[in-house]
């Protein structure tokens, strides 16, 4: 069994390689690129417009644009961006971080068109809204079996695969506590404890995932955000010196392309992509689910998450682990520090022992919120395959037995299927992002007409842009 375990690593992690250092990222960055030129770089140019639009409040009772992007937010940040980051600078060198930043700009066009897409062809959901690309697929290109498709690949990728991966990591935060962790019954403990919390929030439903999300969320990305600053103050002399490392090793030609799979672009353009899931077809679940009078109101509103998850708590990683990670340090096993453990270290060399519980508070707070946010978009894709009240409580006992057997596991190859097929998810999402775009451009168009024509809130009307197959916007 063991061997045979091996050789399907092996297969999948080959595969895995090459989707995400060729393939995957070619496919991204080109669909970013090209949403960026079609809307003539609205997520910069529109920026202000995000915070002007995630302030506005809803209808009572449903999804406000600020709950969707805080449940999108919850789902974005994950403990990637902690040991993700760290991984990234640690392989590719402090330009990675560079890279990353560039990755997120174009990356936010991407989100943009996906998020804005989902709204349009949003549908009813009781008193709320659900939507998606597995929606949008049926919608606008009429095949419902490509949604299908799409939508058990997501159930897959981020209930089974991704949501035990973030209770793994979040049960191996306390091994620095507890000596001989993995044979103890701290793990069991751990996995039920967080199971019992996470099912707790499934059977709530979505509107509680949504805003038990607007609480969290902003809570653990302040407090992580000013640690960050903190370490920025307490190590001002040598801003200077970090700054020229990232812009020396961004564009250093050794360090681009020697190596290439492990090099700074690389690294950097994984990181940024992958973290912020521009483009993946995870967000635009969210985004369908808030109650806007336009949609590009919300497509705007995701370019403010990809900014939340990027350009602030990655980049606090990152300015951490460059500014106070240790130098050439190794750990118990004589391997060099990376991932979480690197950022351990950095914060305990600033603040001592308090550093260290610090970061896992965060991984639990970032992991926990993935969890629900994750389920959040599962059930809506759950709902698109069918509405039976059986069918929805079976994966919910799935999902919760998902988390708790994730917690005490380490599920090598389950998480390198998840990569897999969030690359199949993104490979769907963005074929379909490409043949809609011009209504995604045709929305955007209308949204910034009425905004010149004077109007402070636009109100879209489907048949001004030429649009006919949608239930709303009549």
């Amino acid at each position: 069994m063991d061997k045979l375990m091996d050789v399907l690593n092996g297969y999948i992690g080959t595969l895995n390689d090459f989707m995400y250092s060729k393939f995957l990222i070619i496919i991204l960055v080109a669909c970013g690129l090209y949403f960026t030129i079609r809307t003539g770089a609205a997520q910069i140019r529109l920026f202000p417009n995000s915070i002007k639009c995630v302030m506005e409040k809803g209808e009572e009772g449903k999804v406000s644009s600020f709950q969707a992007l805080m449940v999108a937010t919850a789902s974005r940040v994950g403990t990637g961006n902690i040991s993700g980051v760290a991984t990234a600078i640690v392989l590719g060198g402090p330009g990675a971080i560079f890279w990353m930043w560039l990755m997120a700009i174009i990356g936010s066009a991407s989100a943009f068109a996906e998020s804005t897409l989902a709204q349009v062809y949003k549908e009813k959901d009781g008193d709320g809204y659900k939507g998606g690309p597995a929606y949008y697929i049926q919608r606008a290109l009429g095949q419902r079996w490509l949604g299908i498709i799409f939508a058990i690949i997501l159930i897959i990728t981020y209930a089974f695969g991704f949501n035990g991966l973030q209770s793994y990591t979040l049960t191996s935060a306390f091994e620095v506590y507890i000596d001989d962790f993995s044979h103890t019954m701290a793990p069991i403990v751990i996995g039920i404890i967080v199971a019992a919390l996470a099912g707790w929030m499934f059977f709530r439903g979505s509107k509680a995932i949504s805003k038990i999300s607007s609480i969290i969320v902003p809570i653990m990305a302040i407090l992580y955000i000013a640690v960050g600053l903190i370490v920025l103050f307490m190590n001002l002399d040598k801003v200077p010196a970090a700054a020229g490392r990232v812009i020396d090793s961004a564009f250093n030609w050794q360090a681009i392309f020697g190596g290439f799979a492990g090099s700074c672009v690389v690294q950097g353009i994984k990181r940024g992509l992958f973290s912020n899931e521009a483009g993946m077809g995870s967000a635009p679940n969210a985004a369908a689910t808030a109650d806007v009078k336009h949609p590009a109101q919300q497509g705007l509103v995701q370019v403010l998450s990809v900014f939340i998850d990027t350009i602030l708590i990655c980049s606090t990683t990152a300015f951490i682990a460059i500014l106070a990670g240790p130098t050439g340090a190794l750990g118990a096993d004589g391997e060099l520090l990376n991932g979480i453990p690197f950022v351990q270290a950095a914060l305990e060399s600033q603040f001592g022992q308090i550093g260290i519980h610090f970061i896992t508070v965060s991984i639990v707070l970032f992991a926990f919120t993935s969890l629900i946010g994750n389920f959040y978009y599962v059930e809506l894709n759950i709902k698109y395959i069918s509405t039976n009240k059986t069918f929805m409580l079976i994966m919910k006992i799935l999902a919760i037995a998902a988390i708790f057997v994730g917690a005490n596991i380490n599920l090598t190859l389950a998480w390198n299927m998840a990569d897999v097929t969030m690359g199949f998810m993104a490979t769907i999402n963005i074929i379909a992002l490409f043949l809609l775009g011009n209504k995604a451009v045709k929305v955007i168009k209308d949204y910034e007409k009425q905004r010149k024509a004077g109007k402070e809130t636009p109100v879209f009307k489907a048949e001004d842009v030429g649009i006919t197959n949608t239930d709303l916007w009549k």
